[in-house]
């Protein structure tokens, strides 16, 4: 005889760590819908200036800009969650000493800011 477990399927409602948890696998779906409108674009650049005109005036759908936004707001909440999780998981030392965690996350920030400064320098010439 071998021991299963009984799991409902509002097991992760019970717990607050769970339901966080399940929130932050949930970003995940946001985000299937903006890489799948960058592939429909890319795509559209190789069909002609008719099919990119198209695929412009599809973005500019209130619908679909809502999406892009919460797609925004789910990779930062997921970005956020990682960072404060990951000097749990990857302690980082130094000359012997760890390095205190909330430095390292305010490092993790850093490099998303520097980043985004980059971009906005390149693609918009701002800054």
């Amino acid at each position: 005889m071998t021991y299963k477990t009984e799991l409902g399927r509002t097991w992760w409602l019970k717990n607050s760590a769970f339901k966080a948890y399940m929130l932050r696998e949930a970003t995940v779906l946001p985000l299937v819908f903006f890489i799948l409108c960058m592939l429909a674009g890319i795509y559209s650049l190789t069909r002609g200036e008719a099919s990119w005109n198209s695929w412009v005036a599809v973005m500019g759908n209130p619908l679909v800009l809502a999406l892009n936004a919460l797609a925004l707001v789910a990779s930062l909440y997921h970005a956020a969650t990682f960072f404060v999780l990951f000097p749990r998981v990857m302690p980082i030392r130094l000359g012997g000493k760890k390095v205190p965690d909330n430095l390292i996350v305010a490092g993790q920030w850093a490099g998303v800011a520097g980043v985004f400064v980059l971009a906005a320098w390149i693609f918009w010439g701002v800054l």
